[in-house]
């Protein structure tokens, strides 16, 4: 009887407490939004399997390499969240790597005012990270920076930049800043229309001009020279998102722009999603500040998209070629559905308006000065 009933307490049935069973049910319902509604696939299918799997007790799957105990009583989502994320940070540079072998910088060359509305769209990482900061002692500085980052819409960047000052809050943010670049279809169009007049919706803007190979190869060059020797602690976003994007536009390593956009792209993928899902304990999801975060995490990214848009509208003041003020919103990084929510909502205003070519310069200038600001905040608060 005596065996039976220490059997009966090993068993994860007996561990587990209504948290444990509230975040499954969370997994479940992001696994659904991926399968069913097709929303943000590849980053919530895996972070909605990683929370189950994190929520199911006694697995040992989350524990951490110690020099005491070894590997050997590790757990396989600890060790990738140990070598990954924590101690080399590997994973988000990867993950640039292919994301700058599949991007074209033609938008931005054609039409270098978009960095500015990408820049602009970025003012909703220092207000959400102002407002962590006079949320009383509840966060620390590192802490508001890793929250704040939320508002540049880019989840490679935001766990890039936790792991490295919040470990703590790795998973919530990530994971919140994946919901919110999942729920854009949502929050962006209704800020958008209250935000611009018809008339600014219905302006046609002339076509990109043609950019040369030349040009395309010598924009990545000197970004990342320039970027870098200003803020060297965005070197290894900047330099991953430009080495990628070299091996794509020289036209001479097909294998290893393959290479980096597909199966090095989806290795990282695979590993980064899940693990990030696995940090979503019951222990660390069910507090206030997570729901400070949430919140936090909302206004960052509220805030990001009004940026863009009214930078936009300023602009028109001084240009002679008027911008159609929705490619503004696209200046969170969100690639590339903010782009697509641009051009969908033109669309709505007249069919002459075409944005998507448009949209993609502020969209790929706010995944540059998202993980400018970054390596701002490491040099900063970092050690």
């Amino acid at each position: 009887m005596t065996e039976l009933l220490d059997f009966l307490q090993s068993t994860g049935i007996y561990n587990l407490d209504y948290r444990n069973v509230v975040l499954i049910v969370i997994g479940l319902v992001f696994v659904f939004l991926a399968v069913s509604k097709n929303m943000e696939p590849y980053e919530l299918l895996p972070i909605g399997l990683g929370v189950i799997v994190a929520n199911l007790p006694m697995t040992g799957l989350l524990a951490l390499p110690t020099p005491e105990a070894g590997y050997q009583e590790s757990g396989i989502f600890g060790i990738i969240f140990h070598f990954g994320l924590s101690f080399w940070n590997l994973l988000p540079p990867i993950i640039f790597l292919g994301l700058g072998a599949m991007t074209d910088f033609g938008p931005i060359i054609g039409n270098p005012k978009t960095l500015l509305l990408g820049a602009a769209a970025q003012v909703g990482i220092f207000l959400a990270f102002w407002g962590a900061l006079l949320a009383g002692d509840m966060f620390t500085l590192a802490e508001a920076s890793a929250i704040g980052i939320i508002g540049g819409a880019d989840g490679p960047t935001t766990i890039f930049l936790s792991a490295r000052l919040a470990p703590d809050l790795l998973g919530i943010t990530a994971v919140i800043a994946y919901s919110y670049m999942a729920a854009i279809a949502f929050i962006q169009p209704p800020l958008m229309k209250l935000l611009t007049t018809k008339a600014e919706r219905e302006i046609v803007m002339k076509a990109p001009r043609e950019v040369s190979r030349t040009e395309k190869l010598l924009f990545p060059s000197v970004a990342m020279i320039v970027i870098i020797l200003i803020v060297p602690r965005s070197a290894p976003l900047i330099s991953m998102f430009m080495i990628g994007n070299l091996f794509r536009e020289s036209g001479v390593v097909p294998r290893l722009t393959s290479a980096a956009s597909n199966e090095l792209l989806n290795m990282a993928t695979i590993f980064l999603m899940l693990t990030v899902g696995t940090q979503l304990s019951a222990e660390r999801v069910f507090a206030w500040d997570t729901l400070a975060i949430l919140g936090l995490g909302l206004v960052a990214f509220a805030c990001g998209t009004m940026g863009g848009l009214l930078f936009a509208k300023l602009m028109n003041l001084f240009v002679r070629d008027k911008i159609n003020p929705l490619i503004g919103s696209a200046g969170v990084s969100a690639v590339p559905m903010a782009a697509r929510i641009s051009h969908h909502i033109g669309q709505q205003a007249g069919p002459r308006v075409f944005l998507l070519p448009h949209a993609m310069g502020p969209n790929v200038a706010g995944v540059i000065g998202s993980a400018v600001v970054a390596g701002v905040f490491i040099a900063l608060v970092g050690s």
